[in-house]
Protein backbone atom coordinates (compact mmCIF):
# COMPACT_ATOMS: atom_id res chain seq x y z
CA UNK A 1 0.00 0.00 0.00
CA UNK A 2 0.98 3.62 -0.39
CA UNK A 3 0.28 6.45 2.01
CA UNK A 4 -2.64 8.80 1.57
CA UNK A 5 -1.57 12.38 0.90
CA UNK A 6 -2.52 15.69 2.42
CA UNK A 7 -4.13 16.73 -0.85
CA UNK A 8 -6.43 13.70 -0.63
CA UNK A 9 -7.50 14.76 2.86
CA UNK A 10 -8.22 18.31 1.75
CA UNK A 11 -10.17 17.01 -1.24
CA UNK A 12 -12.33 15.00 1.17
CA UNK A 13 -13.10 18.22 3.02
CA UNK A 14 -11.70 19.45 6.34
CA UNK A 15 -13.73 22.57 7.09
CA UNK A 16 -14.89 22.37 10.68
CA UNK A 17 -12.97 19.12 11.27
CA UNK A 18 -10.19 18.74 13.80
CA UNK A 19 -6.92 17.67 12.19
CA UNK A 20 -4.10 16.50 14.44
CA UNK A 21 -0.77 17.39 12.83
CA UNK A 22 2.57 16.02 14.05
CA UNK A 23 5.06 18.76 13.20
CA UNK A 24 8.78 19.11 13.83
CA UNK A 25 9.36 22.17 16.02
CA UNK A 26 12.48 20.76 17.66
CA UNK A 27 14.58 23.87 17.13
CA UNK A 28 17.78 25.04 18.81
CA UNK A 29 17.32 27.70 21.50
CA UNK A 30 19.51 30.25 23.22
CA UNK A 31 17.45 30.80 26.34
CA UNK A 32 14.04 31.70 24.92
CA UNK A 33 15.37 32.71 21.49
CA UNK A 34 15.09 30.39 18.49
CA UNK A 35 18.55 30.39 16.87
CA UNK A 36 17.59 28.43 13.73
CA UNK A 37 13.95 28.53 12.64
CA UNK A 38 14.43 26.26 9.62
CA UNK A 39 12.18 23.52 10.96
CA UNK A 40 9.46 25.99 11.90
CA UNK A 41 9.49 27.47 8.39
CA UNK A 42 9.44 23.95 6.92
CA UNK A 43 6.42 23.02 9.06
CA UNK A 44 4.41 26.13 8.20
CA UNK A 45 3.16 25.22 4.67
CA UNK A 46 1.16 22.15 5.76
CA UNK A 47 -0.36 23.93 8.76
CA UNK A 48 -1.24 26.89 6.53
CA UNK A 49 -2.77 24.64 3.86
CA UNK A 50 -5.04 23.06 6.46
CA UNK A 51 -5.90 26.41 8.00
CA UNK A 52 -6.80 27.84 4.59
CA UNK A 53 -9.07 24.84 4.00
CA UNK A 54 -10.94 25.59 7.24
CA UNK A 55 -9.58 22.84 9.45
CA UNK A 56 -9.26 23.25 13.21
CA UNK A 57 -5.62 22.36 13.53
CA UNK A 58 -4.08 20.73 16.59
CA UNK A 59 -0.28 20.61 16.39
CA UNK A 60 1.82 18.16 18.38
CA UNK A 61 5.59 18.42 18.58
CA UNK A 62 8.54 17.83 20.88
CA UNK A 63 11.54 19.92 21.80
CA UNK A 64 14.68 18.51 23.38
CA UNK A 65 14.72 15.53 25.69
CA UNK A 66 12.72 16.26 28.83
CA UNK A 67 12.39 13.33 31.18
CA UNK A 68 8.66 12.76 30.91
CA UNK A 69 7.63 15.83 32.92
CA UNK A 70 7.30 19.56 32.21
CA UNK A 71 10.52 21.58 32.18
CA UNK A 72 10.48 25.28 31.33
CA UNK A 73 13.64 25.08 29.21
CA UNK A 74 11.92 22.57 26.92
CA UNK A 75 8.63 24.44 26.54
CA UNK A 76 7.38 25.01 23.01
CA UNK A 77 6.68 28.68 23.88
CA UNK A 78 9.60 30.10 21.82
CA UNK A 79 8.78 27.87 18.83
CA UNK A 80 5.07 28.71 19.05
CA UNK A 81 5.86 32.42 19.24
CA UNK A 82 8.05 32.19 16.15
CA UNK A 83 5.39 30.26 14.26
CA UNK A 84 2.83 32.90 15.23
CA UNK A 85 5.15 35.61 13.84
CA UNK A 86 5.44 33.81 10.52
CA UNK A 87 1.84 32.64 10.19
CA UNK A 88 -1.07 34.55 8.62
CA UNK A 89 -3.51 32.75 10.93
CA UNK A 90 -4.21 32.72 14.65
CA UNK A 91 -1.88 30.51 16.71
CA UNK A 92 -2.39 29.61 20.37
CA UNK A 93 -0.28 27.46 22.69
CA UNK A 94 -1.97 25.26 25.28
CA UNK A 95 -0.50 25.13 28.75
CA UNK A 96 -0.34 21.34 28.64
CA UNK A 97 -0.64 18.49 26.15
CA UNK A 98 -3.85 16.62 26.96
CA UNK A 99 -4.89 18.30 30.21
CA UNK A 100 -7.45 20.94 31.13
CA UNK A 101 -5.76 23.70 29.13
CA UNK A 102 -5.52 21.61 25.96
CA UNK A 103 -9.16 20.56 26.25
CA UNK A 104 -10.36 24.12 26.86
CA UNK A 105 -8.38 25.64 24.00
CA UNK A 106 -9.29 22.80 21.61
CA UNK A 107 -12.99 23.14 22.36
CA UNK A 108 -12.82 26.86 21.59
CA UNK A 109 -11.00 26.49 18.25
CA UNK A 110 -12.74 28.02 15.25
CA UNK A 111 -12.35 27.03 11.60
CA UNK A 112 -8.88 27.93 10.32
CA UNK A 113 -7.39 28.43 13.79
CA UNK A 114 -4.33 26.60 15.09
CA UNK A 115 -3.59 25.27 18.56
CA UNK A 116 -0.14 24.00 19.48
CA UNK A 117 -0.19 21.49 22.29
CA UNK A 118 2.68 21.71 24.77
CA UNK A 119 5.73 19.43 24.33
CA UNK A 120 4.49 15.84 23.93
CA UNK A 121 7.58 14.59 25.74
CA UNK A 122 6.35 16.28 28.91
CA UNK A 123 4.24 13.11 29.16
CA UNK A 124 6.33 9.99 29.82
CA UNK A 125 3.85 7.87 27.86
CA UNK A 126 4.93 9.52 24.59
CA UNK A 127 8.21 7.61 24.44
CA UNK A 128 7.24 4.56 26.50
CA UNK A 129 8.34 1.13 25.28
CA UNK A 130 5.02 -0.20 26.60
CA UNK A 131 2.39 -0.31 23.85
CA UNK A 132 -0.49 0.14 26.31
CA UNK A 133 1.07 3.23 27.90
CA UNK A 134 1.71 4.85 24.54
CA UNK A 135 -1.76 3.85 23.45
CA UNK A 136 -3.43 5.53 26.42
CA UNK A 137 -1.63 8.79 25.60
CA UNK A 138 -2.59 8.45 21.94
CA UNK A 139 -6.22 7.93 22.96
CA UNK A 140 -6.18 11.22 24.87
CA UNK A 141 -4.66 13.06 21.91
CA UNK A 142 -7.22 11.55 19.55
CA UNK A 143 -10.06 12.47 21.93
CA UNK A 144 -9.26 16.14 21.32
CA UNK A 145 -10.25 15.70 17.67
CA UNK A 146 -13.83 14.65 18.37
CA UNK A 147 -15.83 12.27 16.19
CA UNK A 148 -14.49 13.15 12.74
CA UNK A 149 -10.79 13.81 13.24
CA UNK A 150 -7.82 13.05 11.01
CA UNK A 151 -4.08 12.76 11.48
CA UNK A 152 -1.31 14.24 9.32
CA UNK A 153 2.30 13.30 9.96
CA UNK A 154 4.54 16.12 8.77
CA UNK A 155 7.47 15.53 11.15
CA UNK A 156 10.03 13.64 9.11
CA UNK A 157 12.59 14.19 11.88
CA UNK A 158 10.53 11.90 14.14
CA UNK A 159 9.37 9.14 11.76
CA UNK A 160 12.11 6.78 12.97
CA UNK A 161 10.55 6.84 16.46
CA UNK A 162 7.74 4.55 17.58
CA UNK A 163 6.22 7.26 19.75
CA UNK A 164 2.59 7.89 20.63
CA UNK A 165 2.25 11.13 18.64
CA UNK A 166 3.98 9.62 15.61
CA UNK A 167 2.91 5.97 15.49
CA UNK A 168 0.02 5.18 17.80
CA UNK A 169 -2.27 8.06 16.80
CA UNK A 170 -1.91 6.90 13.20
CA UNK A 171 -3.46 3.57 14.15
CA UNK A 172 -6.50 5.35 15.60
CA UNK A 173 -7.33 8.06 13.06
CA UNK A 174 -7.56 8.28 9.27
CA UNK A 175 -3.92 9.13 8.55
CA UNK A 176 -2.14 11.09 5.84
CA UNK A 177 1.39 11.90 4.81
CA UNK A 178 2.22 15.59 5.13
CA UNK A 179 3.86 17.40 2.22
CA UNK A 180 7.17 17.73 4.08
CA UNK A 181 7.34 14.01 4.81
CA UNK A 182 6.27 13.22 1.24
CA UNK A 183 9.05 15.39 -0.18
CA UNK A 184 11.65 13.89 2.15
CA UNK A 185 10.73 10.36 1.07
CA UNK A 186 10.87 11.31 -2.62
CA UNK A 187 14.31 12.86 -2.12
CA UNK A 188 15.69 9.89 -0.19
CA UNK A 189 14.39 7.50 -2.82
CA UNK A 190 16.62 9.33 -5.29
CA UNK A 191 19.55 8.42 -3.05
CA UNK A 192 18.61 4.74 -2.83
CA UNK A 193 17.02 3.80 -6.16
CA UNK A 194 17.76 4.99 -9.71
CA UNK A 195 20.50 7.24 -8.34
CA UNK A 196 22.23 9.44 -10.90
CA UNK A 197 25.99 8.70 -10.94
CA UNK A 198 28.64 9.56 -9.96
CA UNK A 199 27.13 9.42 -6.47
CA UNK A 200 29.28 11.14 -3.85
CA UNK A 201 28.54 10.94 -0.11
CA UNK A 202 30.17 13.36 2.32
CA UNK A 203 30.20 12.12 5.91
CA UNK A 204 31.38 14.14 8.90
CA UNK A 205 30.41 14.67 12.49
CA UNK A 206 32.21 13.57 15.59
CA UNK A 207 31.89 9.80 15.78
CA UNK A 208 32.32 6.92 13.36
CA UNK A 209 30.01 4.86 15.57
CA UNK A 210 27.11 7.21 14.74
CA UNK A 211 27.53 6.46 11.04
CA UNK A 212 28.50 2.76 11.03
CA UNK A 213 25.21 1.41 9.71
CA UNK A 214 24.88 4.00 6.96
CA UNK A 215 28.50 3.49 5.86
CA UNK A 216 27.89 -0.25 5.77
CA UNK A 217 24.81 0.22 3.57
CA UNK A 218 26.53 2.71 1.23
CA UNK A 219 29.40 0.39 0.33
CA UNK A 220 28.73 -0.72 -3.22
CA UNK A 221 26.02 1.93 -3.67
CA UNK A 222 28.00 5.18 -3.45
CA UNK A 223 30.85 5.73 -5.88
CA UNK A 224 32.83 7.86 -3.45
CA UNK A 225 32.60 8.51 0.29
CA UNK A 226 34.43 11.61 1.53
CA UNK A 227 35.31 11.39 5.23
CA UNK A 228 35.68 14.45 7.47
CA UNK A 229 34.83 15.67 10.95
CA UNK A 230 35.98 13.96 14.12
CA UNK A 231 35.37 10.56 12.57
CA UNK A 232 38.25 11.04 10.15
CA UNK A 233 40.81 10.35 12.90
CA UNK A 234 39.56 6.81 13.35
CA UNK A 235 40.05 6.33 9.60
CA UNK A 236 43.57 7.75 9.86
CA UNK A 237 44.33 5.45 12.78
CA UNK A 238 42.98 2.51 10.75
CA UNK A 239 45.60 3.40 8.12
CA UNK A 240 48.31 3.28 10.78
CA UNK A 241 48.72 6.99 11.49
CA UNK A 242 49.02 8.57 14.93
CA UNK A 243 46.39 11.19 15.69
CA UNK A 244 47.77 12.79 18.89
CA UNK A 245 44.96 14.12 21.10
CA UNK A 246 42.31 14.07 18.35
CA UNK A 247 38.99 12.33 18.81
CA UNK A 248 39.53 8.60 18.33
CA UNK A 249 37.26 5.60 18.70
CA UNK A 250 39.94 2.95 19.01
CA UNK A 251 37.40 0.14 19.29
CA UNK A 252 36.10 1.00 15.81
CA UNK A 253 39.48 0.72 14.06
CA UNK A 254 38.94 -2.94 13.05
CA UNK A 255 35.46 -2.09 11.74
CA UNK A 256 36.85 0.77 9.64
CA UNK A 257 39.62 -1.45 8.29
CA UNK A 258 37.00 -4.00 7.26
CA UNK A 259 34.97 -1.27 5.53
CA UNK A 260 38.02 -0.09 3.60
CA UNK A 261 38.74 -3.62 2.36
CA UNK A 262 35.13 -4.31 1.41
CA UNK A 263 34.75 -0.93 -0.30
CA UNK A 264 37.77 -1.55 -2.49
CA UNK A 265 36.23 -4.84 -3.64
CA UNK A 266 32.80 -3.27 -4.17
CA UNK A 267 33.97 -0.31 -6.24
CA UNK A 268 33.37 2.37 -3.59
CA UNK A 269 36.25 4.72 -2.89
CA UNK A 270 36.86 6.20 0.54
CA UNK A 271 38.66 9.55 0.39
CA UNK A 272 40.29 10.58 3.67
CA UNK A 273 41.87 14.03 4.18
CA UNK A 274 45.57 14.42 3.40
CA UNK A 275 45.92 17.49 5.61
CA UNK A 276 44.23 18.62 8.81
CA UNK A 277 44.03 21.72 11.00
CA UNK A 278 45.55 20.88 14.38
CA UNK A 279 44.96 23.08 17.43
CA UNK A 280 46.57 23.40 20.84
CA UNK A 281 43.20 23.01 22.56
CA UNK A 282 39.46 22.96 21.90
CA UNK A 283 38.74 26.69 21.82
CA UNK A 284 37.81 29.36 19.28
CA UNK A 285 41.04 31.25 19.90
CA UNK A 286 43.36 28.23 20.09
CA UNK A 287 46.72 28.33 18.34
CA UNK A 288 46.60 26.11 15.28
CA UNK A 289 48.42 25.03 12.17
CA UNK A 290 47.87 22.91 9.07
CA UNK A 291 49.84 19.67 8.94
CA UNK A 292 49.94 16.56 6.82
CA UNK A 293 47.41 13.95 7.95
CA UNK A 294 50.23 11.46 8.52
CA UNK A 295 52.20 13.88 10.69
CA UNK A 296 49.70 15.11 13.27
CA UNK A 297 52.00 14.38 16.21
CA UNK A 298 54.69 16.35 14.39
CA UNK A 299 52.74 19.58 14.79
CA UNK A 300 53.91 22.31 17.14
CA UNK A 301 51.57 20.86 19.76
CA UNK A 302 53.00 17.35 19.76
CA UNK A 303 51.01 14.52 21.31
CA UNK A 304 48.48 16.95 22.80
CA UNK A 305 47.45 18.48 19.47
CA UNK A 306 43.78 18.18 18.51
CA UNK A 307 42.56 17.96 14.93
CA UNK A 308 39.59 20.32 14.54
CA UNK A 309 39.07 20.59 10.77
CA UNK A 310 40.12 19.16 7.45
CA UNK A 311 42.91 21.11 5.79
CA UNK A 312 42.64 23.40 2.73
CA UNK A 313 44.18 20.89 0.30
CA UNK A 314 41.66 18.25 1.36
CA UNK A 315 38.81 20.78 1.23
CA UNK A 316 39.72 21.63 -2.37
CA UNK A 317 39.95 17.94 -3.27
CA UNK A 318 36.56 17.24 -1.70
CA UNK A 319 35.06 20.21 -3.56
CA UNK A 320 36.39 18.85 -6.86
CA UNK A 321 34.76 15.47 -6.18
CA UNK A 322 31.45 17.21 -5.44
CA UNK A 323 31.59 19.32 -8.59
CA UNK A 324 32.15 16.20 -10.69
CA UNK A 325 29.19 14.34 -9.20
CA UNK A 326 25.58 14.00 -10.35
CA UNK A 327 24.20 13.16 -6.89
CA UNK A 328 25.60 14.33 -3.54
CA UNK A 329 24.45 13.52 -0.01
CA UNK A 330 26.12 15.38 2.86
CA UNK A 331 25.69 14.56 6.54
CA UNK A 332 27.97 15.99 9.21
CA UNK A 333 30.28 19.02 9.35
CA UNK A 334 33.95 18.73 8.40
CA UNK A 335 35.19 20.43 11.55
CA UNK A 336 34.17 22.59 14.49
CA UNK A 337 32.34 25.06 12.25
CA UNK A 338 31.06 27.05 15.25
CA UNK A 339 34.65 28.33 15.64
CA UNK A 340 35.63 30.54 12.69
CA UNK A 341 39.21 29.24 12.62
CA UNK A 342 37.94 25.69 12.11
CA UNK A 343 35.00 26.34 9.76
CA UNK A 344 36.94 26.30 6.48
CA UNK A 345 36.33 22.67 5.58
CA UNK A 346 32.60 22.84 6.22
CA UNK A 347 32.32 26.12 4.32
CA UNK A 348 34.17 24.62 1.34
CA UNK A 349 31.77 21.67 1.20
CA UNK A 350 28.73 23.94 1.41
CA UNK A 351 30.15 26.24 -1.28
CA UNK A 352 30.86 23.33 -3.60
CA UNK A 353 27.31 22.06 -3.15
CA UNK A 354 25.97 25.44 -4.30
CA UNK A 355 28.18 25.38 -7.39
CA UNK A 356 27.70 21.82 -8.65
CA UNK A 357 25.10 20.82 -11.22
CA UNK A 358 24.43 17.68 -9.15
CA UNK A 359 21.27 16.92 -7.22
CA UNK A 360 22.33 17.86 -3.67
CA UNK A 361 20.91 16.79 -0.34
CA UNK A 362 22.03 18.25 2.98
CA UNK A 363 21.16 15.62 5.57
CA UNK A 364 19.65 17.64 8.36
CA UNK A 365 20.85 18.10 11.92
CA UNK A 366 24.27 19.70 12.32
CA UNK A 367 24.76 19.97 8.56
CA UNK A 368 21.63 22.07 8.14
CA UNK A 369 22.61 24.24 11.10
CA UNK A 370 26.10 24.65 9.65
CA UNK A 371 25.01 25.96 6.26
CA UNK A 372 22.73 28.52 7.88
CA UNK A 373 25.33 29.52 10.46
CA UNK A 374 27.85 30.05 7.66
CA UNK A 375 25.48 32.35 5.79
CA UNK A 376 24.10 30.12 3.04
CA UNK A 377 20.45 30.16 2.01
CA UNK A 378 18.30 27.01 1.94
CA UNK A 379 17.41 27.77 -1.68
CA UNK A 380 21.06 27.30 -2.72
CA UNK A 381 20.79 23.54 -2.16
CA UNK A 382 18.70 20.89 -3.86
CA UNK A 383 17.16 19.81 -0.57
CA UNK A 384 17.88 20.37 3.11
CA UNK A 385 16.47 17.53 5.15
CA UNK A 386 14.67 18.29 8.41
CA UNK A 387 15.58 14.90 9.86
CA UNK A 388 19.20 13.99 10.42
CA UNK A 389 18.67 10.73 12.32
CA UNK A 390 15.65 9.74 10.25
CA UNK A 391 17.53 10.41 7.00
CA UNK A 392 20.41 8.21 8.09
CA UNK A 393 18.13 5.39 9.19
CA UNK A 394 16.32 5.53 5.85
CA UNK A 395 19.67 5.26 4.06
CA UNK A 396 20.59 2.39 6.36
CA UNK A 397 17.57 0.55 4.97
CA UNK A 398 15.76 0.43 8.30
CA UNK A 399 12.00 0.32 8.71
CA UNK A 400 10.79 3.70 9.94
CA UNK A 401 7.69 3.16 12.13
CA UNK A 402 6.22 6.59 11.44
CA UNK A 403 6.29 5.92 7.69
CA UNK A 404 5.24 2.29 7.65
CA UNK A 405 2.20 2.99 9.85
CA UNK A 406 0.91 5.42 7.19
CA UNK A 407 0.96 2.65 4.58
CA UNK A 408 -1.78 0.63 6.28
Amino acid sequence: MTSHTLNELIAEGVRGRYVLVRSDLNVPLDGSTVTDDGRIKASLPVIEKLSDAGARVLVTAHLGRPKGAPEDKYSLKPAAARLAELAPFKVELAGDTVGASAKEFAAALQDGEVLILENVRFDARETSKDDAERGSFADELVALTGDNGAFVDDAFGAVHRKHASVYDVATRLPSYQGDLVHTEVEVLQKLTTDTQRPYVVVLGGSKVSDKLAVIDNLIGKADTILVGGGMLFTFLAAAGHKVAGSLLEADQIPVVQDYLERAAAAGTSFVVPTDVVVASRFAADADHEVVSADAIEGSAFGASGIGLDIGPVSAAAFAAQIKGAKTVFWNGPMGVFEFEAFSGGTRAIAQALTETAAFTVVGGGDSAAAVRTLGFEDSQFGHISTGGGASLEYLEGKDLPGLSVLDR
